[in-house]
């Protein structure tokens, strides 16, 4: 198998970005208000779909909104401060954007690492190391 026909298996085999976008979904966060608090309904469900800690996830949120947060016993994040879903969903996508899929082919089957003292980004399907903002 000279180099052309290898090329073109391997192209035929790779999956459809568009198949992959479908694969990797974040759920829309559900948000309402209860008091001087906003509190995040399916938090849990979105740093399990993530697979990233949540308190990295929860440190994020606090700083991209400017408040104070905290996780209550059912497992919601509670934010201080009254935010619409929309500013909420767009903090995500930023968390995604940096500590989620990978720089080099876009994939979200990554993780956090410490290399060499630092935390970067390593994805899984690509072998890259990208790095990540401090938080």
């Amino acid at each position: 198998m000279d180099y052309e026909d290898t090329l073109d298996r391997a192209l035929s085999e790779t999956p459809d970005e568009a198949e992959d976008a479908h694969r990797f979904e974040v759920p829309d966060p559900t948000i309402r208000q209860e008091g001087n608090a906003t509190v995040y309904e399916n938090f849990e469900e979105t740093y399990d779909r993530l697979a990233r800690d949540r308190d990295h996830l929860l440190k994020f949120l606090q700083t991209e909104l400017g408040t104070s947060a905290s996780i209550d016993a059912r497992g919601r994040a509670r934010f201080t401060g009254s935010f619409r879903e929309r500013r909420v969903a767009d903090a995500i996508d930023e968390y995604v954007d940096a500590y989620v899929r990978c720089d080099e082919c876009e994939s979200p089957d990554t993780r956090l690492v410490d290399e060499q003292g630092a935390t970067v980004l390593k994805c899984d399907a690509c072998g890259a190391l990208s790095p990540v903002p401090d938080q």
